[in-house]
């Protein structure tokens, strides 16, 4: 269990602290935004009423305690920019920040930020490689190339075992393994037989996987 800091409780930075939470983490939130607060604060361990660019507030609640602390005001440009720093000069170890435009993103990396995350570019660039490889259903991206694909098997597939499709070899992709009802279920020998309408994960170069689909 890890536990997280979330600063801002825009659409953004809720969704955030609300799946920090679901995933088993404690998580203290804040904002100075009364009803904001008071929404949210039975679903997170902690909350707090503030202003989040008041430094002796940020001081009280000790940064540098927290695994890592998300700066989620980048609706409010400055905000953004000075939070992040004092965030990281009061200790944090890890400061995340969002970004709402590529020159924001370079400017919170040159004032500490550790990682910025830019939740409308991610998104763009996700559907527009989701929507690149045919009878792609899921685009997770692992590196910069390199990601995990739920596909429909392909017809030429159908009645064949993986073995005798030789997919490693010809392809250079890894089968993670079959997708049902929403639960992924490892392919654990070369015998086994695709079936239509199965849904498969596979991982590998952008790519490679693409000329599966072509």
């Amino acid at each position: 269990m890890a536990t997280f800091l979330v600063i801002g409780l825009g659409r953004f930075g809720s969704s955030l602290a609300l799946k920090l939470m679901e995933l088993g983490n404690e998580v203290m939130v804040i904002d100075q935004n009364e009803e904001t607060v008071s929404r949210i604060a039975p679903y997170v361990t902690q909350a707090k009423i503030a202003d989040c660019m008041d430094e002796s507030v940020l001081r009280t609640i000790g940064v540098e305690n927290y695994d890592a602390c998300f700066v989620c005001t980048s609706e409010h440009f400055q905000s953004s920019m000075e939070i992040t720093s004092m965030v990281k000069e009061l200790g944090a170890s890890m400061v995340v920040s969002k970004a709402d435009s590529d020159i924001h993103t370079r400017l919170l990396k040159k004032i500490g930020a550790d990682e910025v995350v830019f939740p409308q570019l991610d998104m763009a660039q996700r559907t527009a490689m989701r929507f690149s490889v045919n009878g792609a259903l899921e685009y997770i991206e692992l590196s910069e190339g390199y990601a995990i694909f739920e596909l429909e098997v392909p017809a030429k597939w159908v009645g064949k075992s993986l073995a005798e499709l030789d997919i490693r070899n010809r392809y250079n992709v890894n089968i993670i393994g079959i997708k049902v009802d929403g639960t992924v279920t490892p392919i654990t020998t070369g015998g086994y037989i695709f079936k239509e309408g199965e849904h498969i994960m596979i991982a590998g170069e952008n790519d490679k996987v693409m000329k599966i689909t072509e």
